[in-house]
């Protein structure tokens, strides 16, 4: 059974999205602390033909604690702004009604907590691309530990025999010997955007949020964008 754990981001990019669909079991690390200034509460979409931020802003006082647990700021009216600013941003995008479904979401003033409004949006965008890979959320398996040792864990308990994991959590399982400790045989992920003409810019903007890519492509294109003829994953090599 092959595995992919990931923190719930929030709008991610295409390859996340991908991700899911080349695991059998995909886990959301909702029990990791929060960062500031991280995907966990923010990411980019083209205004004007340049990348700008959505952030969504989070009560301080929960700064340090599990994204599980750490409520977004409500004071600021991010959710009008975020759906308004998408709205103006892609008013004249090919699949703007299309992209414009997933920002219904932040209409629910119910979704309180980070990771469940992200997990939420994660929901919503698994439905429209046809991803069926089933989900679960590390919070329900009450395992201990950091980095390596909690993955292995989580591994353990879901009875993995293959764990997918993004390049830039090599380093770190290299320094705690994942590959030495693990039972699950370790794959990388290497998912490559391919470039589609972005309306408003000659350059190619990668890794913008899935948003941009459904404004342009609209629901059938990014289901075909973010499943490649090749599969992105790759053997762990030394």
């Amino acid at each position: 059974m092959r595995c992919a754990i990931m923190q719930p981001t929030y709008m991610p990019w295409a390859g996340y999205l991908n991700l899911m669909t080349e695991v059998d079991l995909f886990v959301y690390l909702d029990e990791v602390q929060y960062e500031r200034a991280s995907w966990q509460n923010r990411n980019r979409v083209l205004v004007g033909g340049q990348p700008v931020w959505l952030t969504v802003p989070v009560v301080r006082d929960f700064l340090g604690a599990p994204i599980n647990l750490v409520h977004v700021d409500e004071r600021l009216s991010w959710r009008r702004k975020h759906a308004a600013l998408l709205k103006q941003a892609y008013a004249r995008h090919p699949f703007v009604a299309d992209m414009l479904e997933t920002t219904a979401v932040l209409d629910n003033v119910s979704l309180t907590r980070v990771a469940e409004l992200n997990i939420a949006i994660l929901d919503q965008l698994r439905s429209k691309l046809g991803i069926t890979t089933p989900t679960v959320r590390s919070s329900e398996f009450s395992i201990d530990g950091m980095r390596s040792d909690r993955l292995l864990s989580i591994l353990a308990h879901v009875e993995a025999t293959e764990y997918v994991t993004p390049p830039g959590s090599l380093d770190y399982l290299r320094e705690d010997n994942f590959a030495g400790r693990s039972s699950a045989r370790l794959l990388v992920h290497q998912f490559q955007p391919t470039p589609y003409a972005q309306r408003g810019t000659e350059s190619f903007f990668s890794h913008l949020s899935i948003l941009d890519v459904v404004a342009h492509l609209g629901w059938h294109g990014a289901s075909s964008y973010i499943r490649p003829s090749v599969s992105c994953v790759r053997d762990f090599e030394e």
